[in-house]
């Protein structure tokens, strides 16, 4: 089991993929086609679960993955190191030479690296879903079926970005579980988890859709559900199911603060996972479109400043140069609120849309510019392979003691000019232009936005910075405004944050 730790103390725990799956039943739903079942009473649902689960169970395997054994050098497998008090006595006593000389001459092998998780078949053929985390970098993936057959893996597509993989086994009389859609699936709605935890044998869970689009920081490509049905290390790669019995996710990780069941668990759409598996089920990777831009979201704070609901849209915070978005004279503070047909409600939503437009071809953008709604056409381009990758932050020195610096009392920072060599020095590029924060007065309202020490301030409201004057000049259109927008830059990316007056 891999685990990370987030903000707010969560150990996130990559548990394997366990395909979680979930549908509203109740006497009111109205959408449901007459051959669904319907609880009535909890007698009747603990049928529906009954009859979900034995449905299910012929689908979903258990895998077991090994890291074959190879070879270490032999001073890492000496009695003693380098350190060690007994080092001469091996060396120079004749009674330990022979036996010695015979150790380092015999080659040693680190222990096997075992791993399990579970998967599902999406096909008779005998492809299987699971997570990427579950099967990647295995040499030998073994696979159980519910009957008991035994099976290896004679082909391994994996996506890292993502965390889906497909693996393919040569067997005869498999059973493929049917595929929903996962954005039918709403807060509230049951669901069922089925996977293998802690190699103990096929288990089954219920439990709701405790919230949807969830991003905790596990992989780049991130919209997860969120469960309260019970996964643990083990449940990896199995399936999440509705109530007619169909996988609307793929389980992958907890926030635990034990490593084992506290709640809460996160499963892959399975709209997602379904793209990701065509891709590479057909081209054996993933062909991503990007639109070579920094976004973030909406917020409270934000919505004020741009007169735009809060979580409407994605603001622009950077473009990348010779990219979609550059080629479509797209602008830092360019608010995206539609692409390609579909609202956007957030960066996620949007990468969302974004990543699966086919390469070459153009869709129409709309956007809100300086409060007036403005459209693109935006020709898509092949993701980079590097794409995304941030570098680490790192804080100002104090070399730059003794430069000019400009007090800056309304929001109590100081800044001074960003020249080339500057730039250089806190690890920024050539051609990042702006003014550098040399200061913030401790408790004020620009410490409490974010503002740090280093960060490049490139734009005030609609006023562009490359210069100190310029600088003054977006301070004193905002003079008489109870708040100041601010595009800020740090070695993360940049983005908008709004300082209280």
């Amino acid at each position: 089991m891999k685990a990370l730790t987030a903000n707010r103390n969560w150990m996130f725990a990559i548990i394997g993929s366990a395909c979680l799956v979930g549908a509203a039943v109740g006497v009111a739903q109205k959408d449901v086609s007459s051959d669904v079942p319907v609880a009535a009473s909890a007698t009747e649902l603990s049928s529906i679960f009954r009859d979900v689960s034995k449905r299910a169970m012929p689908s979903i395997v258990s895998i077991e993955t090994v890291s074959k054994t190879s070879q270490v050098a032999d001073q890492q497998m000496l009695p003693f190191g380098d350190d060690s008090p007994f080092k001469d006595l091996f060396q120079n006593d004749p009674r330990f030479k022979d036996m010695l000389k015979q150790h380092q001459n015999q080659p040693r092998r680190a222990p096997r690296k075992m791993g399990t998780g579970s998967g599902f078949i999406i096909n008779k053929s005998g492809l299987i879903m699971t997570n990427s985390h579950v099967v990647n970098g295995a040499d030998v993936v073994k696979v159980t079926l519910n009957d008991g057959r035994e099976f290896t893996a004679s082909d391994i597509k994996t996506d890292p970005r993502s965390d889906v993989a497909v693996i393919k086994i040569d067997a005869p009389d498999l059973v493929a579980i049917p595929l929903g859609d996962s954005s039918k699936m709403e807060i509230g709605d049951w669901v069922l988890a089925i996977g293998n935890p802690f190699g103990i044998g096929m288990s089954v869970t219920n439990g709701i859709i405790s919230a949807k689009s969830r991003g905790p920081g596990i992989n780049d490509r991130e919209d997860y559900l969120q469960t309260d049905a019970a996964i643990n290390p083990g449940n990896s790669g199995g399936p999440l199911l509705n109530l007619r019995g169909e996988v609307i996710g793929i389980n992958t990780a907890i926030s635990s603060r034990s490593g084992g069941y506290d709640g809460v668990g996160f499963a892959i759409p399975v709209n997602m996972a379904r793209w990701v598996s065509g891709q590479l089920i057909d081209h054996g990777m993933v062909k991503r479109s990007f639109l070579g831009v920094g976004i973030q979201p909406i917020s409270n704070d934000l919505s004020k400043s741009f007169d735009i609901k809060v979580g409407q849209g994605a603001i622009i915070t950077q473009v990348m140069e010779d990219s979609p978005a550059d080629k479509a004279e797209l602008k830092t503070g360019d608010i995206i609120l539609n692409f390609a047909g579909k609202d956007v409600s957030g960066p996620r939503n949007l990468q969302g849309i974004v990543e699966q437009l086919s390469v070459g071809k153009s869709y129409t953008m709309e956007l809100l510019r300086d409060g007036k709604r403005v459209h693109k056409q935006v020709t898509m381009q092949e993701m980079p392979k590097s794409f995304s990758v941030a570098k680490n932050e790192s804080p100002l020195e104090d070399s730059s003691k003794g430069k000019q610096k400009t007090s800056v009392n309304d929001l109590k920072i100081e800044v001074q000019p960003l020249t080339k060599e500057l730039a250089n020095q806190l690890g920024y590029s050539d051609d990042v232009n702006g003014v550098v924060i040399t200061s913030v007065e401790p408790g004020s309202a620009a410490e409490e936005a974010g503002l740090m020490k280093g960060m490049i301030i490139e734009k005030i409201g609609t006023t562009e910075v490359t210069t100190m004057d310029q600088f003054n000049l977006g301070l004193k259109e905002a003079k008489e405004k109870d708040r100041v927008l601010l595009l800020v830059r740090n070695h993360s990316g940049a983005r908008f944050v709004v300082v209280q007056k």
